[in-house]
């Protein structure tokens, strides 16, 4: 009893566990104010094409109004090549702390659907879904000298001479080679891929006359369109939700054949309901924004913010559905 009650270990045992506790109470203050104060240092948004691409100019307008209301700046690193799978692996393996965005577009989708059996990450579950930023249609564009008016000539002329015209993609499996195989196919006609890593590539080998046509996004097509440097045959939107008035689309001449694709912002998997809900507001702020949401439309966009349990959705959703495509051409990852 006595050994039990020795004053000098008592006091020694009770400073050691207050010791303890002032440490672990230290920790926690830290770990707290860790996240009340995010961020503090700038933020890394990764984008798996080169600079000067469709996604690469929205993804920059997004990332620097982020950055202004974040007080922070958010950097785009581009990390072309294998379709969007270097940056995505970059950002699946990456820390979940919010200094680690991943700008996704709609051709994540697509080469998840060509179901990679030695896949680096899982396409929907190694990610946080944080929101859509913009909707928009894929087009079907031709030099402005080509003998081509509308998408039926292109396909009235592929369906006579059998491998003898070409298209353009940024990829194998991306959203546009995909959608161009579904398209094909439903006309029953023979077209060969030239695929590219992204960026004006596909527009300068088109105008160059080595690529018969080009599919690529509405937003790197508008400009193009505007200044008559393409010849637009067809967007891929539903019928009437073309964002350009009068537009063909590819449901007029193949009844069913319809995309509609987009760019959203992602994180690592496990990133925390404050940082992720913090992003989502911050995000809806910026699409609100006058200037921002303008220029979205002047992309050949539909400014399109959602919930992250809606954009996992999205994402689920084209894989299922771009996946039966995939199976049908007999499309490979090569």
């Amino acid at each position: 009893m006595e050994k039990l009650l020795n004053p000098s270990k008592t006091r020694y045992g009770v400073t050691v566990f207050g010791s303890l506790l002032l440490l672990l109470s230290l920790l926690l203050a830290n770990a707290v104010s860790a996240q009340t104060t995010w961020p503090n240092k700038p933020i890394k948004m990764l984008l798996g094409y080169p600079p000067g691409g469709g996604s690469d100019i929205v993804a920059r307008l997004i990332a620097k109004n982020l950055g202004d209301r974040l007080g922070h700046n958010v950097i785009v690193e581009n990390h072309p090549g294998a379709g969007g799978i270097i940056a995505a692996d970059l950002a699946a393996k990456s820390t979940p702390d919010g200094y680690t965005l991943f700008f996704v577009p709609s051709g994540h989708a697509s080469i998840a659907a060509l179901k990679r059996k030695n896949s680096p990450y899982d396409a929907v579950n190694d990610f946080t879904w944080i929101s859509t930023v913009t909707t928009y249609p894929l087009a079907l564009t031709v030099a402005p000298d080509s003998p081509f008016k509308t998408l039926d000539e292109f396909l009235s002329a592929a369906k006579k001479e059998p491998g003898k015209y070409t298209y353009s993609s940024v990829g194998v499996g991306t959203a546009m080679h995909i959608m161009a195989e579904w398209i094909f196919s439903e006309a029953k006609v023979d077209v060969v891929h030239v695929p590219f890593k992204g960026g004006t590539q596909p527009f300068q080998e088109l105008l160059a006359g080595r690529v018969d046509l080009m599919i690529d996004t509405m937003t790197l097509t508008a400009n193009l369109l505007k200044d008559k440097r393409v010849r637009l045959l067809a967007v891929t939107s539903p019928k009437g939700m073309s964002p350009i008035a009068g537009a063909s689309t590819v449901a007029d001449s193949l009844p069913g054949v319809q995309f509609e694709s987009w760019l959203g912002v992602a994180a690592p998997a496990n990133l925390s309901s404050d940082i992720t809900n913090r992003l989502n507001k911050e995000i809806l702020a910026v699409v609100n924004q006058a200037d921002v949401r303008q220029r979205l439309i002047d992309f050949g966009g539909k400014p399109q913010t959602s919930t992250s349990v809606e954009f996992k959705n999205r994402v689920q959703k084209d894989i299922d559905s771009l996946s039966k495509v995939v199976d049908a051409r007999g499309i490979t990852a090569n």
